[in-house]
């Protein structure tokens, strides 16, 4: 069962199962599929004071979190028991393999009255409870989305707050902000609020909510790259760098635009020639169709790779060490116009 499944049978009314098994690290996909369960449970007016226990595993003896999975509800149709960190009994030693065991136990007979909720980041998939929720379908895997996911999630998300959200734009927040969606869906909130309802998502919104880099001087700097123009490149580094984000809002918007290139390449190889086309699968505006394609075909073979290598490396200098974000920065677009030295 997947996450999407989960949330469309309570969003409909479904009944919920006496057991669900959710593991992965996607904390967000955790959150909303956890809130979606309690909400759907059956706990009367009564609810979180007498029919609803919460356990962290390690904390509790496995025996009390059978128990209360045991025990019948109060004034209601259904109780809700939940355990997080799961992980902790998968581990060897201090009983943990007991208390896999006893859960296997129990998921093969559970209570119907009772809705247990298991969360872990991660367990052995030699876990006979982990075989048994597989087979009986109570396992929920909560995996991080894929980069190509990302976008197409990101406008879903949008068009449930109100919104449309181009495609262009939502390749730009993947590329910001994943790909953990907790910060991509905690700018969609804020944009949702910026724009007002109704109000399509676009580019301005981004930069003034999210990066606060104008797309405008994005580009510039791509076209000083292409035209081995350090000093214009260095100019646009200089207007757009903000030392309260180390840059790394610039990096993102700059590698989301060399992602750009590389699928307008593509799509301008594939198609004959059509500018127009090519720009349609590569998310670029239909009145920029004729600069970009200028742009690729200023740029020698490979050069586009090229230059997503030095970006990745950027972005791992910024998070990882201690030199200044304006120095990373620079040091890349220097090695990015030494494109022509092979």
């Amino acid at each position: 069962m997947t996450p999407e499944q989960v949330l469309v049978q309570t969003r409909e009314g479904a009944p919920v199962a006496a057991l669900y098994l959710l593991v992965g690290p996607e904390r967000f996909i955790i959150d909303q599929t956890v809130a979606a369960l309690r909400g759907a449970a059956d706990t009367g007016a009564a609810g979180a004071s007498f029919n609803e226990d919460r356990f962290t595993a390690g904390e509790v003896p496995i025996d009390t979190v059978l128990a209360a999975a045991r025990t019948a509800p109060m004034m209601a149709a259904q109780r809700y028991v939940q355990v997080s960190a799961v992980e902790r009994w998968d581990q060897k030693g201090k009983g943990g393999a007991a208390a896999m065991d006893a859960l296997d136990a129990y998921a093969a007979d559970p209570v119907p009255s009772t809705v247990l909720v298991l969360v872990a980041q991660k367990l052995n998939g030699g876990r006979r409870l982990v075989k048994r929720a597989k087979k009986a379908g109570f396992l929920v895997p909560c995996d991080p989305l894929s980069r190509g996911q990302l976008p197409r999630w990101i406008r879903g998300r949008a068009r449930g707050l109100g919104h449309e959200l181009d495609r262009g734009s939502a390749e730009l927040l993947a590329e910001l902000l994943g790909p953990e969606l907790s910060p991509v869906a905690d700018a969609l909130e804020r944009l949702s609020l910026y724009v007002g309802p109704d109000a399509p998502i676009d580019g301005s919104a981004i930069a003034a909510v999210v990066t606060r880099v104008r797309q405008e001087t994005v580009w510039a700097l791509v076209d000083a790259l292409a035209e081995q123009d350090l000093a214009g490149a260095l100019g646009a580094l200089a207007d757009a760098y903000d030392p309260r984000d180390h840059g790394l809002p610039l990096l993102g918007a700059v590698t989301w635009r060399v992602r750009q290139l590389i699928k307008f390449e593509s799509a301008l190889a594939s198609g004959g020639g059509d500018a127009g086309g090519a720009a349609r699968a590569a998310g670029v505006a239909p009145f920029k169709a004729r600069e970009v394609q200028r742009v690729v075909r200023t740029l020698p073979p490979g050069t586009l790779d090229r230059w997503l290598m030095l970006l990745a490396e950027a972005d791992l200098a910024l998070k990882g060490s201690r030199r200044p974000g304006a120095e990373v920065l620079a040091t890349m677009l220097v090695d990015m116009c030494r494109r022509h030295r092979v």
